[in-house]
């Protein structure tokens, strides 16, 4: 394995939008319950959530469209460009939301400035994971690139840990009166100064070797377009498999895990909260391990690990859970969840990354991800909602089970990144025969 040491600025800068942009995502959705009645008229207050929620849904959808235009951006104009654009984008969006107008000063204007914020934020989602991911992978070099694009998920962890506590602070500290006036454009004021600092550090990034040789070598024509990805239809196709059982079980552990332990466990509200909060940290520091120890053995190893894990141990997993009683109980079994998919999360961005020569790699990470995730990860509370509404509860811990034994079966069968050559420099190199 590689001694050469980890570019911690280009790690920094390549990763820390992801907590930004999750935080924005946190919060918009939690303090929901909070700012639904500033932009809708008097009256049922569900109406008024779901309205909300549809907003939100709409960010959601425009995943996809922010791969593809974030993708070809990236990969015409390069990583640090793309990086810059996507944390203006998320700093435009969380400060639209801050200052927007109310129902009763300017009717549904205020609405509109949600749907307009919403669709800002759901571009730069769909940008910034194919950016960070293609920047961390092609910044590092070999035999460290598990462990610096494993901070990915850190950073995405850390942007939902930062959301809930400063939601349970200003539960502590404000009345709900005062929340609902005013106090919850205050988590949205934070990101806007949050990305505002990202953006700073990404100014001052230096565009990835990979990249800048190909700049040289390649006409701007072919870089970044929807033919050339097509010339690597295989590796899209692999892209979209490969993230469908992970996705799924990342957002049954993280997102949906609160409720479900509140709704069907029973467990309070304070309870489930703090279980997801302890639980998430573990699974934080746990990434950094785990890519380090897939630069050692391989990417395949991990997957294959998660794969089998999911597909085994989910339905006595969420079984178990929707039945503890405490907090001991839920912390432990969660932690088991989340461990198991630290195979898949740990490593999925650099896996997707290696798979693309760097010509189209931006835009090959972006846009399957974004399709698989809005498929299958977006839709996993709802479909589990669905179940459980139906009287089948069950029928969901199933559901995750089958997405991970398709995933699985790819893992299988597909070719180890570890040791790909992402640049020019490393082909050259490795063509070089070694010395006696």
């Amino acid at each position: 394995m590689s001694k050469a040491r980890v570019p911690w600025k280009a790690v920094l800068g390549g990763s820390v939008g992801n907590l930004v942009e999750w935080y924005d995502w946190f919060v918009y959705s939690s303090f929901a319950v909070y700012f639904a009645a500033s932009f809708f008229p008097e009256g049922d207050t569900t109406a008024k959530l779901l309205n909300t929620a549809a907003i939100f849904a709409v960010g959601f959808f425009m995943r996809p469209l922010g791969g593809w235009l974030l993708g070809r951006y990236a990969d015409r104009k390069g990583r640090k460009a793309a990086l810059t654009l996507t944390v203006t984008l998320m700093s435009a969006s969380a400060l639209l939301i801050a200052v927007a107008p109310t129902y009763d000063s300017v009717g549904y204007v205020g609405a509109l400035v949600l749907v307009v914020a919403r669709l800002l934020q759901g571009l730069s989602v769909g940008g910034e994971y194919a950016a960070s991911a293609t920047y961390l992978t092609e910044a590092t070099p070999k035999g460290r690139r598990g462990m610096a694009s494993s901070f990915q998920y850190v950073s995405m962890t850390a942007g939902q840990l930062v959301g809930l506590g400063l939601q349970i602070i200003l539960q502590n500290t404000m009345s709900k009166e005062a929340l609902d006036s005013y106090g919850w454009r205050i988590p949205f004021l934070v990101g806007a100064v949050a990305a505002a600092v990202v953006f700073w550090l990404r100014r001052n990034l230096l565009e990835t070797e990979a990249y800048d040789e190909e700049e040289r070598e390649a006409a701007p024509a072919r870089r970044g377009t929807i033919a050339q990805l097509l010339v690597h239809k295989k590796e899209a196709l692999l892209v979209i498999a490969l993230t469908m059982g992970g996705t799924v079980a990342y957002y049954t552990y993280t997102t949906y895990l609160t409720k479900y332990l509140s709704n069907t466990a029973g467990l309070p509200k304070e309870t489930a909260t703090l279980v997801s909060f302890c639980a998430l940290f573990v699974f934080m520091c746990l990434q950094p391990l785990a890519g380090s120890l897939s630069d050692r053995i391989g990417r395949r190893p991990l997957l294959i690990t998660f794969g089998i894990g999911s597909m085994v141990g989910t339905v006595p997993l969420m079984t178990a859970l929707g039945q503890v009683s405490g907090f001991g109980g839920g912390l432990a079994l969660s932690l088991i969840g989340l461990i198991i998919i630290t195979g898949y999360t740990s490593i999925n961005a650099v896996v997707k990354a290696e798979l693309f020569p760097t010509h189209v790699r931006a835009l090959g990470v972006a846009l399957p991800y974004a399709i698989a995730n809005a498929l299958f990860g977006g839709t996993a509370e709802y479909v589990a909602l669905w179940f459980k509404n139906a009287g089948v509860e069950s029928g969901f811990y199933w559901y995750v089970s089958g997405c991970a034994a398709v995933s699985l079966v790819v893992y299988l069968f597909m070719r180890e990144t570890r040791d790909a050559a992402l640049s020019r420099s490393e082909v050259a190199a490795e063509s070089v025969p070694a010395r006696v």
